[in-house]
């Protein structure tokens, strides 16, 4: 089956971000009447105006036919898919996440808002085992998808492999590492691979087994894990440059 070639973004913000960013295509926004008198649906009308997307008052019905979603916030665009990258345009530039088995796209969307706070901006979803980035992703990273670099063209060994060959330091989070992060926190990585698990299915072995460094996330709490996003945060942040000092 053909990927569609339109798809329908909504929430206020990640319209904002598709609108900022300029790597889509937008056709056409639908935004709610009743609501078009509240200052952030005017402003996003007025922004939509100034790019010339074409406007069209519509009720919620018809804003939750075409999100498929209650949480539209009164706006939704038709746009071209995502703009994916391909691994080799990646390959090269010193900060990559990778993330193996998450299978939530409520995860990935927070994971993917986190990294780009944290300027882990180039992304490698395998082909199987992680949603695709979908309009419900966007909406849950509240737009910051649309300012990402993500690839989706390799199985996660695969990446792995040419990583490797690039020399990159493969930094993979499990529950049971040996490293505590707050180690790896003091080195200088030029070129980083993190490699990030699900909650139901972890870091694949293999991974595992050819990572350079197999890290944890110290806990003294009674519950034995973390959400997979906030254990990615914080993993994203103790090893950004900024914060190993």
């Amino acid at each position: 089956m053909a990927p569609p070639s339109r798809e329908y973004v909504y929430g206020i913000n990640p319209i904002f971000e598709v609108i900022r960013s300029g790597r889509r295509k937008v056709y056409e926004a639908y935004l709610n009447q009743a609501a078009s008198g509240q200052p952030r649906v005017a402003k996003l009308a007025a922004v939509l105006e100034k790019h010339e997307v074409p406007v069209v008052w519509v009720d919620k019905q018809r804003l939750f036919e075409l999100s498929r979603s209650k949480e539209h916030q009164g706006a939704v665009i038709k746009t071209a898919p995502y703009p994916y990258m391909t691994f080799d345009e990646l390959l090269g530039r010193p900060r990559l996440l990778m993330l193996d088995n998450v299978e939530d796209p409520t995860n990935l969307g927070a994971i993917i808002r986190s990294a780009e706070i944290f300027d882990f901006h180039d992304i490698c979803l395998p082909r199987k085992g992680t949603p695709e980035i979908y309009p419900s992703v966007v909406k849950v990273s509240a737009g910051a998808s649309e300012h990402l670099h993500i690839c989706r063209d390799r199985t996660a060994n695969q990446y792995l492999k040419a990583a490797l060959e690039e020399e990159y330091t493969v930094v993979a989070l499990d529950g049971k590492g040996t490293t505590p992060l707050q180690a790896l926190s003091a080195h200088t990585l030029d070129k980083l691979l993190l490699v990030i698990g699900g909650e139901d299915k972890s870091v694949g072995q293999y991974i595992l087994n050819e990572a350079h460094y197999v890290a944890r996330i110290p806990m003294a709490g009674r519950v034995n894990s973390l959400n997979a996003s906030v254990a990615a945060g914080i993993a994203m942040y103790c090893l950004h440059p900024d914060t190993t000092d």
